[in-house]
């Protein structure tokens, strides 16, 4: 006997993300059957506002989306929101899999596909996410950071930072309060093999502090730990 999951489901919404209009249908089908709220996007970009304005509890993402990756959705997701993400792809190699796990990816099943195992790995998903909801946006200080719109202003201004500036800054106001080591920010921004380029980052630093108006002297924003790392003023 197949085991009762018509209530697992409750009324968690579903973004479905893929640009093949017969998938999205068979999904749609398949969730809604079951119990779950479904909403659809068929490309990277939707798919980036969907999860912001559609406010889904999970994601299924195909990776061969016609504007962009889907590990590069996945990353960019990643600045601002920490909802699941089950990557639903034909690509069964062992390196699609670790990029779009290494991205940010929590689970990844390949097409074809039993609809039976994806609920299960989506009800798996669910029950160890927390319910507390991501933060699309963050402010402090007169600095406003939209984690969708990758924009920041300070004092309503616009302020133009390179993509590597703006994911350093992100990463810190993400932990704003905390302590980010030299070690975390090189290797979440350039990859383990960057790990010991500290110089490096302080380059970056120093570029975004220049941006920002800050000093390193009296920080607004960016405070220096010496010989461990960066921290956001709260």
């Amino acid at each position: 006997m197949s085991p009762d999951i018509s209530r697992a489901g409750g009324k968690s919404r579903v973004l479905v993300v893929d640009d093949e209009n017969e998938i999205r249908r068979f999904l749609r089908i398949g969730l809604e059957a079951y119990g779950y709220e479904v909403i659809e996007a068929r490309s990277g970009e939707t798919a980036l506002q969907q999860s912001v304005t559609g406010a889904p509890q999970i994601m299924i993402l195909d990776l061969g989306l016609p504007d962009m990756e889907g590990h590069e959705v996945v990353r960019q997701l990643r600045q601002w929101s920490q909802i699941p993400v089950i990557v639903l792809s034909v690509r069964s190699g062992v390196d699609d899999k670790i990029l779009a796990l290494d991205a940010g990816a929590n689970d990844y099943v390949v097409k074809p596909f039993d609809i039976r195992e994806l609920l299960a790995r989506l009800r798996a998903q669910l029950r160890d996410h927390t319910d507390e909801p991501d933060e699309a946006t963050f402010e402090a200080r007169g600095l406003k950071l939209d984690f969708a719109a990758r924009t920041v202003t300070i004092d309503g201004l616009p302020v133009q930072l390179t993509k590597k500036e703006y994911e350093l800054l992100a990463l810190l106001a993400r932990h704003a309060g905390r302590v980010v080591t030299h070690t975390q920010i090189l290797e979440k921004l350039w990859g383990s093999a960057h790990s010991e380029a500290k110089q490096y980052l302080r380059v970056y630093v120093g570029q975004l502090r220049e941006k920002l108006k800050d000093s390193s002297a009296k920080p607004r924003f960016i405070v220096t730990v010496p010989g461990v790392g960066y921290r956001f003023v709260e």
